[in-house]
């Protein structure tokens, strides 16, 4: 009986290895042709490069859209003395910006990051320059940066009860060149810079780059600030009045850029590319 069983397994085993056997060698069933021609599912066009987008600083998109108004914006008080003070009044003024020009990006169908905003003690001026830099922006890091040093100095001559609205339009200046980084206005304004044939036509690119900032620091002004004249008036007494300067305009171009932006409906109010070459000397 054992030796019968033993033999029945064996030849069951055996009977079991052959149908692994059979199941895993037997090939699969092949598809069975449809006639369709699957080519026809392809688009050559996908292999071609993407066609260049072409844009016209003086005829942008942006300047069709509405210039923004409506804002709740609590800035901090600022003392002056504190680098602390300093950078958590340009970050809450940077963050009502943000969030000013944001239906502006949304209307163009455009991504933006916030720009980062910080402080710094060092000045980037060499000393020979016209003037000293209170702020700057860099585009390659979304940046906005505050001059310590140079911001407390003209601090020290402006009154009290102006220097808020300073400080807003400064920093609505400076957010003004990452709205024109955003939407590739700041990118044509270096390149044109770059390839200008004279000095003078470079510093027109430049002044024109530099008074549209200003231009949309007014919209910010008016935005946080309120719709309060005194506030448009102390700005330009003491900021825009502070003589000529090559790079960013005549205090009189400064003072009607920053009043443009302040009063004009729409952002092309801001067109600073397609003005009369009076208009940004």
């Amino acid at each position: 009986m054992l030796a019968a069983s033993a033999v029945a397994a064996t030849v069951a085993l055996a009977a079991l290895a052959a149908s692994v056997v059979i199941v895993a060698t037997t090939p699969p069933p092949q598809p069975v042709p449809t006639g369709e021609n699957l080519a026809s599912h392809y688009d050559d066009r996908l292999a071609e490069p993407p066609a260049e987008v072409v844009v016209d600083i003086a005829d942008h998109p942006l300047y069709d859209t509405a210039t923004p108004r409506d804002i709740a914006c609590d800035v901090p008080e600022l003392d002056m003395g504190s680098d602390d003070s300093w950078e958590e009044f340009a970050t809450a003024t940077g963050d009502c910006l943000d969030e000013l020009w944001a239906p502006v990006f949304e209307d163009l169908g455009l991504s933006a990051a916030t720009p980062e905003i910080t402080v710094t003690r060092e000045s980037p001026d060499s000393g020979d320059e016209e003037g000293y830099t209170l702020a700057y922006y860099e585009s390659d890091f979304e940046r906005i940066t505050v001059v310590l040093p140079n911001v407390r100095t003209l601090g020290g001559q402006i009154p009290a009860r102006a220097r808020e609205d300073v400080w807003i339009a400064l920093m609505g200046h400076e957010y003004g060149h990452h709205v024109q980084y955003v939407t590739g206005i700041l990118d044509i304004s270096h390149e044109l810079r770059r390839t200008s044939k004279t000095d003078e036509e470079e510093l027109d690119t430049l002044r024109r780059t530099e008074l549209q900032a200003e231009c949309m620091a007014g919209i910010g002004l008016r935005a946080i600030a309120g719709d309060d004249e005194l506030a448009l008036q102390w700005v330009n007494e003491n900021f825009n009045g502070g003589g000529d300067l090559p790079t960013h305009g005549t205090a009189t171009n400064r003072a009607h850029w920053l009043e443009e932006g302040w009063s004009e409906t729409t952002v092309g109010g801001c067109n600073t590319y397609g003005a009369s070459p009076g208009e940004v000397t």
